[in-house]
């Protein structure tokens, strides 16, 4: 069942948001060689319980840790550790917090130094059909334009869209109602409906989209060993069209 968010209630998932936001960007920030994903996984708990919200993911299902730390061919949910990060790699930084019992969630990959510039495209085309996917939510549209929107942008590019894992309705719980994939034909599932509050979440692969999760039985990781990256936002349906609720911005 989907679940139609009132506007205060909005209101509670953009105050969840808005931590998440200002986390990722400390984040960022501190994403630089010889740092351990174990020392942003600190950061991250640290900066979310400092602006008075709860780790979204930690204990959830039995994830250890405040933040997914994925590097590399790693696509989601890698755990913290005493991996350093290295010049040249990239990190996708998931991350989410809960306010008055509402969740907000989002992730960016981040450089680690210098990348190749293959590697700036992978990242740059993935947070780009992030937007255009956010540019088809709006009331009367249908689920699938959204993902029809961020497929093509990625196969137009060359790369593979990961559909193994997919984007999810959030509110008092962090995966709601609809599923939301980043593929599929257009005018198909569900008429978005003001109200509904969506995470949508590109994974891209920089080749096939074969997925293999590891022995710790939560990182994901390409099956061809090609790097992936991920960006995420969570997003309102309004009458005046989507509303990002986990960006300083606001609207798209």
């Amino acid at each position: 069942m989907i679940i139609l968010k009132s506007p205060e209630e909005v209101g509670k998932i953009e105050r969840a948001g808005r931590i998440v936001a200002e986390v990722l960007q400390e984040l960022k920030a501190q994403v630089k060689p010889g740092v351990t994903t174990l020392d942003l996984d600190r950061i991250a708990e640290e900066g979310i319980r400092k602006r008075g919200g709860l780790p979204a993911f930690k204990g959830y299902r039995g994830f250890p840790a405040t933040l997914c730390a994925s590097v590399n061919n790693e696509i989601v949910h890698g755990i913290p550790s005493k991996r350093t990060l290295q010049e040249g790699d990239i990190i996708g930084l998931d991350l989410g917090a809960i306010v008055d019992g509402y969740y907000g969630d989002a992730a960016i990959t981040v450089a680690v130094g210098a990348i190749r510039p293959e590697v700036q495209h992978l990242v740059r085309v993935t947070e780009e059909s992030l937007y255009r996917g956010i540019e088809q939510m709006k009331a009367g549209n249908r689920l699938s334009d959204v993902s029809h929107a961020v497929q093509t942008h990625v196969e137009a590019a060359g790369y593979s869209v990961v559909k193994d894992f997919v984007g999810h309705g959030i509110g008092q719980s962090l995966h709601e109602e609809p599923q939301l994939p980043n593929f599929g034909k257009p005018g198909q599932g569900p008429r978005l409906r003001a109200g509904m509050v969506l995470a949508i979440e590109p994974m891209v692969n920089m080749g096939k989209d074969g997925v293999r999760v590891l022995g710790d039985h939560w990182t994901a990781v390409t099956e061809d060993g090609s790097l992936s990256a991920h960006f995420e936002h969570t997003v309102a349906v309004t009458e005046a069209g989507p509303v990002i609720l986990t960006s300083n911005n606001g609207r798209a």
